[in-house]
């Protein structure tokens, strides 16, 4: 190994994104091929993963994406893009099936394959490389981004260190285990799994005698549709279990999916902080409900086992937490839980757990370590983001550090969410460049969110900001 710059980060970049997801995976799309003077918008993205995956434990046959395919990486800022949706599917030759089979939402494995067509064809993504460090250098006005290369078993291969001018973090969420089921999660011999991994172990919970599934949101709803499906009449034996106070469907009305628009990012934006920590827990049901279909889907099922007479053995339970969780010792799991509303107590003895229980974002401290000192933090103790995505960070660091869906405590509902992607890749593009590559609508909502109206910041030419003309 040798910690020596490789030939291809001896010069700035003008971006280095850190980690490949959608969003990233967005702005990589959008950046490439920016034109500058003398030279187009130099950007590489690293990520630790040997290729694209989103997703993977849970492209469940038929489980589609809750937004419309216009909420691809491109579209919905640039739709004349080379990477559009549609144009995957002219590559394909599948415009007509796709015209034919009028889809507005597709398949989440379509979904993936897309963005693995996208992440193949880019030029400067880098798989296999692991950012280990950031942190800014003075006396080169440059962020300084340590990696180390992987192989093909994971292992460490090679050092290396690039500079850049800006950084975005792309880092995504990981999967939430509730502390109660903590210990039990992490020990391998316990059939305890997250349904990030469900297809991987899905043939093997398919032998269990009793599988509860724990979580009302769509990956609980999913999982537990498909296990159904998969057991014989009358002999289910399956639990869904939620600390929701119902399985209730996602909003999707037009205008409550308004909270999904640029309006709304700013006007959350512009709240004060303590509200705005106040309005993300109940606003749970934009994002973490159920889509209606798949809530029909699971009743339908339910009712055809009725047909011949008796209930299919399922327990469907909202309003319950898991106190707390213990192996038996024939390897089956007790769960302890306590309903909300009547204050009961009862025990559940199950052979397999399957924790729908939500992502989490991924702290961004490990990264950022070297940079925590000029960091800008809230009375939480959260980095403070501005309006352009950027962490505000102190005056002596004149490069910036964007970040895609980090930020719910200071946009809200709509960070994690694929529709605002493109419009987020721009709006940083748009920063990053101090010019106007993307021109953006000043108004994407019919809703007015607040009696004085948020308006978008015009794009001024930034004299810190120096990203096309490669001098240093």
């Amino acid at each position: 190994m040798t910690d020596q710059p490789t030939p291809e980060t001896n010069q700035p970049h003008d971006l280095v994104g850190i980690g490949i997801g959608p969003f990233n995976l967005s702005l990589a799309a959008l950046a490439h091929g920016i034109p500058g003077n003398p030279h187009p918008l130099t950007a590489t993205f690293y990520e630790q993963r040997p290729a694209f995956h989103w997703h993977p434990g849970l492209l469940i046959d038929g489980a589609s994406l809750q937004v419309p395919f216009l909420a691809d990486l491109v579209t919905l800022a640039d739709p004349a893009s080379p990477w559009t949706f549609l144009n995957y599917l002219r590559t394909r030759d599948r415009l007509f099936p796709f015209y034919f089979a009028e889809r507005f939402h597709i398949q989440r494995a379509e979904y993936d394959a897309y963005c693995r067509w996208v992440s193949d064809q880019l030029p400067g993504l880098h798989f296999s490389h692991q950012v280990d460090a950031v942190r800014w250098n003075n006396e080169r006005d440059l962020f300084e981004v340590d990696f180390t290369q992987l192989d093909t078993h994971g292992e460490a291969e090679a050092l290396g260190r690039a500079h850049t001018r800006h950084i975005a973090l792309g880092i995504g969420t990981e999967p939430h285990i509730p502390e109660p089921l903590k210990p039990l999660a992490e020990a391998e011999s316990v059939p305890i799994i997250h349904s990030a991994d469900y297809l991987h172990h899905r043939e093997k919970l398919l032998t269990a005698e009793h599988i509860t599934v724990i979580g009302s949101g769509q990956s609980g709803a999913e999982i537990f549709l498909d296990l159904l499906r998969a057991r014989p009449t009358g002999r289910e034996k399956l639990h869904w279990l939620a600390r929701t106070q119902a399985f209730a469907p996602m909003e999707y009305s037009k205008l409550g999916l308004e909270h999904f628009t640029p309006d709304y990012s700013r006007y959350f934006h512009a709240l004060p902080e303590s509200v705005r920590d106040e309005l993300v827990p109940h606003q749970w049901q934009l994002h973490k409900g159920i889509d209606a279909d798949t809530i029909a889907a699971i009743h339908d099922e339910l009712y055809r086992r009725t047909l011949h007479g008796g209930w299919p053995d399922t327990t469907l339970t909202p309003g319950v937490r898991v106190r707390t969780a213990g192996r038996l010792a024939n390897a089956r799991v007790e769960l302890h839980l306590e309903h909300t509303q009547q204050n009961t107590r009862s025990s559940l003895t199950t052979d397999a757990v399957i924790l729908a229980t939500g992502y989490r974002e991924r702290s961004l401290d490990r990264i950022l370590t070297g940079l925590d000192p000029h960091i800008r933090r809230d009375t939480s103790e959260r980095p403070r983001i501005d309006d352009r995505f950027r962490l505000i960070l102190d005056p002596t660091v004149t490069g910036h550090v964007y970040v895609q869906n980090a930020e719910r405590h200071t946009h809200g509902v709509g960070a994690p969410d694929l529709g605002l992607a493109a419009w987020r890749s721009a709006t940083i593009l748009n920063d990053l460049t101090g010019t106007n590559p993307y021109p953006l609508p000043a108004r994407t909502a019919f809703t007015t969110f607040g009696l004085t109206p948020q308006t978008p910041n015009v794009p001024t030419q930034n004299p810190d900001l120096i990203p096309l003309t490669h001098g240093n």
